[in-house]
């Protein structure tokens, strides 16, 4: 090969070397940012009385009745709001936590880069560089050990330009995930002081609850619950009379008797039968606000509950339950399905069958079987609708505990 030739090709790998050098990467993608919080729900409308501002009660019992059910509902809606946070919150939590993972990650790869960074500079300072190589291999008389370490040219090339990509890329990853770091904590930050709010919000509510029932005497307080009874019967008829249901309930509407199974029209899904099997395991436990068992539940605790225990996890709040699952007519309903109460989808129970639910109603009551009407119904949804109900045969209603109808709805007068 004569020297023109070998200076020739040798000149084309010193100008590949450079160009690899200089080739552009693609930077380092920022984790997306989350979406801003939603505001925190305002106060309850003007009809609403204002906390620290009852006033006098009503003078009827009726109005009794209706102020402790507007006061219930508002009670439960900054509950259910306290859950959503709450689930938002450990969210964040975990997020959070795998950022700084990912960030403590990214700034030992960015030390390690600068160390390499480092090396390749001094190796060019003191002469040791990948240029003085290719100058060396350009000058070697020895042509034939030129070709073939001819891939050596390539090597030494993408091995520097590999170097300052890493180091490029690191520092562009580290300075995302510390941007991605501080907006988790500032959100994390955020929930916190929302959860406080509403926190703060449902307090405010049962303490109205606990004036408005202190003012009044046993006799007022026994003629709200039997209005508030006869009240729920006479829903609950018209709701049965009205067809809504179809056939899925008997004409009395009720289970059997204590101790017997529950009464069931239509059979659930395998994992609808041990969600209910575990609902009515839990009859006779107390309501507490944002508790989600073992000891104590509120409606929605009560119903996720259920469902995790069939081996389904759904959503933790009745507003996400009613958002986010299949929803199914009146009609169609079979134990195990969720039945959502109000227009704000703020309470929720589970279908026991024949017409009835379990749930756990308000503070100060306990979870209990109850109609299905015992508040304004608004839809049903069913966590699993691939599930295949089962032979009636297949299915034995769970055995209903001593007193599992009995008390009120609403929880008044119960402490």
């Amino acid at each position: 090969m004569s020297g023109r030739l070998l200076r020739s090709v040798c000149t084309a790998a010193l100008a590949t070397a450079t160009l690899l050098v200089a080739v552009p990467f693609p930077a380092y993608a920022a984790p997306e940012p989350p979406p801003p919080l939603p505001p925190v729900p305002s106060a309850p409308s003007a009809s609403a009385p204002a906390a620290g501002a009852l006033g006098a009660p009503p003078a009827t019992v009726s109005g009794l009745l209706g102020r402790l059910q507007l006061l219930y509902r508002q009670t439960e809606q900054a509950t259910e709001a306290y859950n959503a946070t709450e689930v938002e919150l450990i969210r964040q939590r975990v997020e959070a936590k795998k950022l700084a993972a990912d960030l403590a990650r990214a700034r030992a790869a960015l030390e390690r880069s600068r160390g390499d960074a480092g090396l390749l500079a001094r190796r060019q300072y003191q002469g040791q560089s990948d240029l003085s190589d290719y100058l060396r291999l350009l000058l070697s008389p020895d042509a034939a050990h030129i070709l073939d370490d001819g891939h050596l040219l390539e090597r030494l090339a993408r091995s520097r330009a590999r170097t300052m990509r890493g180091l490029t890329a690191g520092e562009q990853r580290a300075d995302a995930l510390a941007s991605a770091s501080r907006t988790a904590l500032d959100r994390q930050q955020q929930l916190v002081a929302r959860q406080k709010k509403q926190r703060d919000t449902v307090g405010d509510r049962l303490r109205e609850v606990e004036k408005l029932l202190a003012s009044l005497s046993g006799t007022e307080i026994a003629s709200i619950a039997a209005l508030e009874k006869s009240g729920t019967e006479r829903a609950q008829r018209e709701l049965i009379g009205s067809g809504a249901l179809g056939d899925t309930v008997g004409a009395a509407g009720a289970p059997g008797a204590p101790g017997a199974p529950a009464g069931s029209r239509g059979t659930p899904s395998a994992a609808g039968g041990r969600a209910v099997e575990f609902a009515a395991g839990q009859i006779g436990k107390p309501y507490e606000w944002g508790a989600e068992g073992p000891g104590s539940y509120d409606c929605s605790g009560l119903t996720s509950q259920a469902w995790a225990h069939a081996g389904l996890a759904i959503p933790r709040t009745s507003q996400e339950q009613w958002r986010d699952l299949p929803r199914i007519p009146l009609r169609e309903l079979r134990p195990g399905d969720l039945v959502i109460y109000f227009p704000e989808a703020t309470h929720v129970a589970i279908y026991l069958g024949d017409g009835m639910v379990i749930q756990a109603p308000r503070p100060g009551a306990y979870v209990k079987v109850s109609p299905i009407a015992a508040n304004p119904l608004l839809g049903a949804v069913r966590p699993d609708p691939d599930g295949a109900a089962l032979a009636p045969a297949a299915y034995v209603p769970p055995l209903l505990p001593e007193g599992a109808t009995e008390g009120s709805d609403a929880g008044f007068g119960e402490s």
